[in-house]
């Protein structure tokens, strides 16, 4: 009898030849026109009728045959894009166009998606409900995700699972336990306005460098006085520019940095309070500021019935004793904008195997997985959807 496990298993050569070939042609966020195109192709090929959606994304749904009351939906997401990295691997499969690299393992996600259409579109007569499938494009900037939940890609759903493949887990461990899994990012920009002038006379001027040195320093209270020591946080200033001559007082300083949580409160409430502080710190030294802010990602927190559901299928797929608890990581994932629509979850799939060289860190232009994960994660695919519609209950 086939399952998703066995299926994995007999398409483990089509997943590693898909996820070698988008490795081989890269593509930047929002512009994966070639990745978008073979996606196209091979759900065709398995006479599915996929879409376009939010650009260069594709989504697509298989039907169960069975029969059910009140059939379901269940949505399976893999990302795209690549990085701008120059890759430094030397494999055949080595990226083809400059200046990109699949450094970050989205090639995998695409090519396990693939593949679990191929197993889910082989055991379609077992299933009632809806699968669908959704292939996202521009993740690493944080556009994709967003504008498909906007088009409203989710609106018919009734839970999201979303993979990645994760070189700090060894391959053949899967984590996907409820909360809290990765972190919102924002980024903040501030603009100091003084008034320029000669540096042997500052108080003739007004100073954007002290005014802007305040400001950095300040802007460290808020997680350690203003934030709750039990809701982790981070604020950091990355960029401090200002000036261009020893002897010349500038008229502006231009700060930048992100902050990272994993509270939706906490989220919400970063934006004023930097506002806040900037503002009236700058008033103190007579100097101004002005505050920009860019909601990047929310929080992304794994739905505690969606995760049971995950577990079971990690089980069924790998084995119980390849399901290990990896701390929440402040990294951030556009994933977080389904999971604020729809029940969710995360799941991290192993991919770090050091005897086969695959132990570089995500975004790093040697990096590389075990291949054995992508294993792995088309069976959790498809073993999610499956359980979930069997027996997976929202309320």
């Amino acid at each position: 009898m086939n399952s998703a496990r066995n299926l994995a298993e007999e398409y483990f050569d089509y997943a590693v030849s898909m996820r070698r070939e988008f490795h081989m042609y890269p593509e930047p966020s929002m512009k994966e026109e070639r990745t978008c195109r073979r996606i196209i192709e091979e759900l065709k090929n398995l006479g599915l009728k996929p879409k376009k959606a939010a650009g260069t994304g594709v989504v697509c749904e298989i039907q169960g045959s069975k029969k059910a009351k009140g059939n379901k939906t269940v949505a399976l997401r893999a990302d795209m894009d690549a990085l701008e990295l120059e890759e430094k691997n030397e494999i055949e499969y080595k990226s083809q166009n400059e200046g990109l690299m699949h450094g970050c393992g989205h090639d995998g996600h695409s090519a396990s998606l693939l593949t679990a259409a191929k197993i889910l579109n082989d055991l379609k007569d077992e299933f009632a409900g809806t699968v669908k499938l959704i292939f996202q494009p521009g993740e690493e900037i944080a556009v994709g995700a967003k504008t498909m939940v906007e088009e409203g890609v989710v609106k018919d759903v009734n839970a999201i699972f979303g993979i990645h493949i994760w070189n700090d887990l060894e391959s053949g461990k899967i984590s996907v336990e409820s909360g809290p899994r990765m972190a919102s990012v924002n980024q903040f920009i501030i603009h100091v306005k003084g008034k320029g002038g000669h540096g042997s006379m500052p108080q003739q001027g007004v100073d954007p460098i002290m005014a802007g040195s305040a400001i950095v320093m300040n802007l460290q209270t808020i997680v350690s006085r203003e934030l709750s020591p039990m809701e982790p946080s981070v604020l950091s200033v990355d960029i401090f520019n200002s000036g261009s001559k020893g002897n010349v007082l500038p008229d502006t300083a231009y700060l930048e940095g992100t902050t990272r949580c994993f509270s939706r409160k906490i989220n919400q409430k970063f934006e004023e309070i930097i506002k806040r502080v900037a503002q009236e710190t700058a008033e103190s030294y007579r100097a101004k500021a002005e505050l920009e802010y860019n909601k990047m990602t929310l929080p992304c927190i794994n739905d505690q019935k969606i995760s049971k559901i995950a577990q079971k299928a990690a089980a069924e797929v790998s084995g119980k004793d390849s399901i290990v608890k990896l701390d929440k990581t402040t990294g951030g994932e556009d994933f977080s904008f389904f999971a604020a629509e729809v029940p969710a979850t995360f799941a991290f799939v192993g991919s770090r195997n050091e005897a086969k060289g695959a132990d570089a860190p995500h975004h790093h232009p040697e990096f590389n997985i075990d291949e054995d994960s992508l294993k792995t994660a088309s069976g959790l695919y498809a073993q999610f959807a499956l359980d979930f519609l069997s027996e997976g209950e929202v309320e």
